[in-house]
């Protein structure tokens, strides 16, 4: 009986140590409240893998020319490039195609289909959106990354350019660490320029009132 109750309770400490450790972890990039519960698990993973807190940007809103703003789940600035990444959390069957508009998710072998927007596409409308602010001080390249959290099964899923990387959340490092494994050094005024862009758009995502304007053009986008 003792011996179980000093189990509880080491688990008890060991699962609150932990909460704490990547609660304090997490705030040196975002607020534990902001995003996605599957962007911040991401987020976690890249401190954890090593990365830096400030070359992780997370939720950023990004302003484009016509006044419109784009949002982008997180950016990992690197000496080999920018890395745009784009979350998604589904359950079911994914099919896809990289030059269809529409994927489809899949439930109940079957029965229950339901479309959404490609996301190659929306990702790359999201690096169009950064290089417009960029390439004016850059030519650092951009690698397209999108991440499916939940127990989805990716099935085929082809035509994918090869400038895009689409996995499942246990694979990403694989898909990261190559990249890193090349790291040069960045100019410091180039690079300076660049965090400052990538900060601001941070910032801009701290805005309620871009917020509301930005879920307002989706929503029109996407009923039009």
């Amino acid at each position: 009986m003792f011996s179980l109750f000093f189990i509880l309770v080491s688990l008890s400490i060991f699962i609150n140590y932990t909460f704490i450790r990547d609660f304090n972890l997490l705030k040196k990039v975002t607020k534990p409240n902001r995003g996605t519960w599957s962007e911040r698990r991401l987020v976690l993973k890249l401190l954890k893998f090593g990365i830096p807190p400030q070359n992780i940007f997370h939720d950023l809103y990004i302003k484009k020319s016509n006044g419109e703003f784009s949002q982008i789940d997180i950016v990992v600035l690197t000496g080999v490039g920018i890395i745009v990444i784009e979350v998604k959390h589904f359950n079911g069957w994914v099919y896809g195609m990289g030059n269809r508009d529409k994927w489809v998710q899949v439930f109940n072998y079957g029965k229950n289909k339901y479309s959404f927007y490609n996301p190659v596409f929306q990702n790359d409308l999201h690096i169009q959106s950064l290089k417009n602010k960029i390439n004016s001080i850059s030519n650092l390249p951009f690698y397209s990354l999108i991440v499916f959290y939940g127990k989805c099964v990716l099935k085929n899923i082809s035509n994918i350019p090869e400038t895009t990387k689409i996995v499942k959340s246990e694979r990403v490092m694989e898909v990261i660490k190559p990249l890193l494994e090349n790291q040069r050094i960045f100019n410091e005024i180039t690079g300076s320029d660049i965090l400052k862009i990538l900060k601001e758009g941070v910032q801009n995502g701290e805005n309620k009132e871009i917020q509301i304007q930005h879920n307002q053009n989706v929503k029109k986008y996407t009923n039009s």
